[in-house]
């Protein structure tokens, strides 16, 4: 068979397009072999493929476009498609549309969409059969209403002669809605339409927008022409959607076990129905168990990028009627903990880790020959194997850093499958994480279902890192730098930037085999999610890389950056000075500006050096200094002390690239508001203060777009979730451009513009394909932010608000409700909400401290994750007057479709 490929594409000299395929001949799918096109004209490309001896019933193909730099860009996945069992032609035209990946339409054919949300208006008609068609048409078209069909009018008999009243009506086919028709000769060129057609009412609804298509060329013999007409030319922006967003541990159900359990999210569920919500957004959901205290109730330091948390494991549905004895012991204590206010973590894992012990001694033999859990075994053991076996050697050893431990602290392969073998002495401490996992999975896959059965999507959230000792660098190191540390530069909420203390990704080393571990992780989330937040997408563009000997993100720099070189101070007319730049600047003035009186208390830390100051050797880190600190007594003037000393090791401008040999550098962040960048002559700070500007907002954009685009297709294309990008902080100009291309939906936030000339951000100028929201889990509820800073509430209030006088000096419940009405009302695809922010319109329902409210406080690294709902589900679901309410300004939003 011979395919003529022709692709409507506009393009500019030195640009090339390519086209690969599931055929040898056509590159099997490897971009790098794929077939190169020739330019016909301005808008087409042309190139002919013979296929011998095909070894598949259907040839499926996308192009390939290669910018004048020689990157290589392929189409979003279109499932364009010639099948050759019902194509006894000779030869094969297609002509075809480019499916840009940031087209609004392709986020309806991910599987939310598909699956749940569109599924309800899905309509299907049979196909008439035609003998001797010359011309298949096949166009998408996913946000009709039921009943309603694609059809197709033109200037000739076979299409109606424009006849609205009997148009031709096209049938699905997986995402496309085609027709064959046999076109004579006489009847080119033919001009057509598609239009919407209510096969109930049999009236013809519309036409699509813009001008009529031309279809030129003939009928020629024993060719069949197929035409990927891209998208029907329908309004494209009308479905929009609102969700609830909280963790699942915040939930308080009469029947969990004193934190938020996944059965609790069928009560979630109910209530989204009730109110019209059609997702509900967690937070991760990963094992973060590594020194089995409060710290581990930190949802962003997973042991396994695959693990379940046992935290969310309802034990009596794990125990059934055949062992509900077993806990009844623990009824009284159940009481107590549902009764606290907030999550008791420690006390919740102690009693459930116990639990579960004694339920997985019960249950172990009847467990071995249920078939459904040898399924999931054989599906998961890739990572379950190596994460129980992990787990027992972190209980065994006490510790989770494989460092300390007496064995295994390097994986192998072999020695941890045989230690997992059902011979092994350790089998019951290793086998109790397969049965936790498995009625994990069970548990959050019901609630899962239930949520699809009831029209709603569930939303999960992808960590930007991994924990540095968890499973996953214990068997894979090699796919992270771990002589590093990832976090996030200083902002408002974090004044000395953000330290995670997760490895960083070796992403050179996650390419070679084609981002593997990225692809599993996403198989997974696609077990329990429809959609995802990816957590600091701007990690995939750089990195925020510290050094291990440094505690405070405002140690760090962008990974990968451009370095300034040497040679560029000179040719600015800086006489380059590496220790006055790269070294911490003390000396008495600055000691006396940072720390007044209190300064001398710093001096024995220092050497003194003429009319300057050097940190002693044993202080010249910032661990160092934490090392030190920590082993004296708990007080305020031995913090005040530590964080005084943290300053001075900071206060510097430079950091040397390491290897570089002295030739290349990097700045610090913040650089002007360090005493070491004040203490130099004006003229000296103003040629620093330009190179400093070019280094982080000029010279890295484009190569942060390429760092991007080598792995953000790469990993889209590997699953059909929803994509969110959580892109708050410092975002480089290139972040927004690659996100709209690749269709990632942003994040945009009231108080947190992106616009750094604007003080708030309107919802009502989101672009479409966003989640707007009024909050974070990372920053205070609307009620608690009001309360912050009075001066800019009055400036919201009268500004954003529209709103005469004085502010009120608490949020008042109408407030609330405006702000988050405003929210509703935006043109973005989503508009998600905060309970606590859903609740704060009510004043008799919201919690009398909003404060207490607060889940997260980035500044201090080791928060306590304990927040939860103050009132139960079973509650708020018979909250009749608030939830009409509420499900009528979502109706009103056009949100509840």
């Amino acid at each position: 068979m011979t395919i003529h490929f022709y692709i409507r594409f506009y393009t500019r000299p030195g640009e090339a397009l390519f086209v690969t395929g599931n055929t040898d001949e056509l590159g099997n799918n490897n971009i790098e072999q794929a077939v190169p096109l020739t330019w016909l004209n301005n808008d087409l490309w042309t190139g002919t493929v013979t296929i011998n001896n095909p070894q598949t019933d259907t040839i499926e193909y996308a192009y390939i476009y290669q910018g004048l730099d020689g990157q290589r860009v392929q189409e979003w996945d279109d499932k364009k498609s010639i099948d050759i069992t019902k194509n006894p032609m000779q030869e094969t035209r297609v002509l075809d549309t480019w499916n840009h990946p940031g087209e609004y339409e392709n986020a309806f054919y991910t599987a939310p969409f598909q699956e749940i949300l569109l599924k309800e208006n899905e309509t299907r008609t049979k196909a008439k059969a035609v003998k001797h068609a010359t011309h298949y048409f096949k166009v998408k078209a996913p946000l009709l209403q039921k009943n309603e069909v694609v059809c197709l009018l033109g200037s000739t008999k076979a299409m109606a002669d424009w006849n609205e009243a009997e148009p031709v009506l096209l049938h699905r086919e997986n995402n496309w809605w085609t027709v064959k028709l046999q076109l004579p000769k006489e009847s080119f060129p033919i001009q057509y339409k598609y239009g919407v057609y209510n096969i109930k009412s049999k009236t013809f609804v519309r036409y699509e927008d813009g001008e009529n298509r031309w279809l030129h060329g003939d009928a020629l013999v024993n060719t069949l022409t197929i035409l990927h007409d891209g998208f029907v030319h329908l309004p494209n922006t009308t479905w929009k959607g609102a969700g609830v967003v909280i963790p699942v541990f915040s939930l308080r159900s009469k029947n969990s076990f004193g934190a938020g359990e996944f059965t609790d999210l069928k009560l979630l569920v109910d209530w989204a129905v009730k109110t019209g919500m059609k997702m509900i957004q967690i937070l991760p959901v990963n094992d973060t168990i590594a020194t089995h205290t409060w710290a581990d109730s930190y949802p962003y330091a997973a042991i396994s990028a695959f693990a379940l948390h046992p935290l969310y494991l309802n034990i009596n549905k794990v125990a059934g009627k055949k062992y509900a004895n077993l806990l009844k012991p623990l009824k009284k204590k159940q009481a107590q903990l549902n009764e606290l206010p907030d999550v008791d973590y420690e006390a919740v894992m102690h009693v459930k880790l116990a639990a579960i012990k004694e339920l997985y001694m019960v249950q172990k033999e009847e467990l071995a020959n249920d078939p459904d859990y040898q399924e999931f075994f054989e599906n998961n053991q890739h990572w379950l194997v190596p994460y129980a076996v992990f787990c027992s050697l972190r209980d065994r050893y006490g510790t989770a850093d494989f460092n300390q431990w007496k064995t295994n602290t390097t994986y192998n392969s072999e020695a941890i499958q045989k230690l997992a073998s059902p011979k092994s002495k350790q089998y019951d401490q290793i086998a109790i994480h397969y049965f936790t996992q498995y009625h994990l999975h069970i548990q959050l896959r019901e609630a899962t279902d239930y949520a699809h059965k009831n029209g709603i999507i569930l939303k999960g959230d992808i960590p930007i890192g991994v924990y540095r000792y968890g499973s996953d660098a214990w068997v894979e190191p090699e796919l992270y730098h771990m002589e590093m540390q990832a976090g996030a530069p200083p902002d408002d909420f974090a004044v000395r930037g953000q330290n995670w203390g997760f490895p960083t990704y070796n992403w050179d080393r996650m390419a070679a085999d084609g981002y593997e571990w990225w692809h599993q992780r996403f198989i997974q989330m696609s077990n329990y999610f429809d959609a995802f937040r990816i957590d600091h997408i701007l990690g995939f563009f750089r990195i925020w890389s510290i050094p291990s000997h440094a505690v405070e993100g405002i140690m760090g720099r962008f990974v990968h950056a451009l370095p300034v070189y040497v040679e560029e101070f000179e040719q600015r007319g800086i006489w380059f000075n590496a220790v006055r730049y790269c070294q911490p600047y003390i000396n008495d003035s600055v000691l006396w500006e940072l720390f007044g009186p209190n300064n001398e208390k710093f001096k024995p830390f220092l050497d003194a050096t003429g009319n300057q100051y050097t940190l002693k050797p044993e202080f010249a880190t910032q661990r160092q200094v934490e090392a030190y600190f920590d082993a004296l007594e708990r007080s305020e003037e031995n913090q005040h002390l530590r964080q005084g000393l943290y300053d001075l090791i900071s206060n510097v401008i430079l950091f040397e690239e390491p290897g570089s040999g002295g030739r290349q550098y990097h700045f610090r962040i913040g650089v002007e508001s360090t005493t070491s960048f004040r203490h130099l002559e004006w003229h000296e700070q103003e040629k620093l203060k330009d190179l400093y500007i070019n280094y982080f907002y000029h010279r890295q954009e484009h190569f942060w777009m390429q760092e991007a685009m080598r792995k953000l297709p790469a990993l889209k294309r590997s699953t059909n979730m929803l994509i969110c990008g959580e892109d708050l902080g410092m975002v480089p100009h290139c972040v927004p451009e690659v996100m709209k291309q690749l269709g990632v939906l942003s994040l945009e936030i009231q108080r947190m513009p992106k616009n750094i000339h604007t003080e708030f951000f309107h919802p009502a100028q989101a672009p479409y394909l966003s989640v707007v929201t009024p909050s974070t889990h990372d920053m205070s509820t609307v009620r608690g932010w009001w309360e912050e800073d009075r001066t800019k509430t009055q400036r919201f209030y009268n500004h954003v608000l529209g709103q005469w006088g004085d502010a009120p000096p608490t949020c008042e419940a109408w407030i609330n409700k405006a702000i988050v009405i405003q929210h509703l009302d935006s043109p973005a695809m989503w508009a998600t909400f905060q309970l606590q922010d859903l609740l704060g319109m009510n004043e008799t329902l919201r919690r009398a401290n909003p404060h207490e409210e607060r889940i997260n406080v980035p500044a201090i690294p080791k928060h306590y994750w304990r927040y939860r709902m103050h009132i139960t589900l079973e509650q708020l679901l018979k909250e009749k007057e608030f939830n009409t309410e509420l499900e009528e300004y979502i109706r009103d939003a056009g949100r509840s479709n």
